[in-house]
């Protein structure tokens, strides 16, 4: 398994990999050709960025059975998706900011994202593990509220892109088997989401070429896998969030009621 991260340093941004506390930086494309360069950094001496620059996030709504069973929704023929704006992105450490003029429930919601390796434009099944970087950590979070706020047409969009709404991170790890892991969500050292991606409606290959066929999906792009029970409010003053997917890691970040 490889874990790969995007960092700051000294104003310049970089790739490479995580070993342990050590970051091994490499030059290259992460999703192409690379090669480490010999320069190995403290990870306490740079700054985590998101672990890439997606052009797209894709985002699963009704794709856990628990969850599905508890609301009393039917099993979808195809995925069904929304989109997160690419300015929504927030790395691991940064924080959740509360929209300007919004007062209502923000919510966290633990998930799975899978990352894009290779273009692919109507896959098949098969085909599409190998189309697979790697999976990250996602907090997806909603101004839940504004969701139906308006009966004539729920508002997916608005309600998940505001700034700092996409936190995704802290690594892109390869070499993982994704139905063996956790979703664990612990919200002010209390664990609020504990459930297995086993329990998915569509796992991530069929993903993958069930949404290609829709649109071509590029190197960098994330797909965020839908959450299952346990998602919440965020209702203290300072909220600390973490997502942990053991094999991937922490992705924690802050979130306080005031604007």
């Amino acid at each position: 398994m490889t874990r790969w991260i995007r960092f700051e340093l000294e104003g310049e941004d970089a790739f490479g990999t995580l070993e342990g506390e050590t970051v091994v930086v490499h030059r290259g494309d992460m999703f192409g050709e690379t090669a480490a360069t010999g320069t190995r950094l403290a990870l306490s001496d740079v700054t985590l960025l998101t672990p890439c620059q997606p052009g797209k996030m894709i985002a699963l709504w009704n794709n856990f059975h628990a969850l599905a069973a508890k609301l009393g929704l039917a099993t979808p023929l195809h995925p069904l998706y929304f989109f997160k704006a690419a300015t929504s992105f927030l790395a691991g450490g940064g924080a959740i900011r509360r929209p300007a003029g919004y007062d209502g429930r923000i919510i966290y919601e633990g998930e799975l994202g899978i990352v894009i390796g290779k273009t692919c434009s109507h896959i098949d099944e098969a085909a599409a593990a190998d189309h697979i970087f790697g999976y990250t950590c996602i907090n997806d979070v909603t101004a839940v509220d504004i969701l139906n706020a308006d009966s004539s047409f729920p508002q997916w969009a608005r309600a998940k892109s505001f700034d700092s709404f996409g936190v995704f991170g802290p690594v892109i790890a390869t070499g993982l088997d994704p139905a063996g892991l956790v979703v664990r969500t612990i919200l002010n050292g209390q664990e609020r989401q504990n459930y297995p991606v086993s329990d998915i409606v569509f796992q991530p290959a069929r993903i993958v070429s069930l949404i290609s066929r829709d649109m071509t999906l590029q190197p960098g792009d994330v797909i965020a896998c839908g959450t299952s029970v346990g998602a919440g409010s965020m209702k203290e003053a300072r909220n600390e969030v973490t997502i942990r997917i053991e094999g991937i890691g922490e992705l924690t970040n802050l979130f306080e009621q005031s604007h």
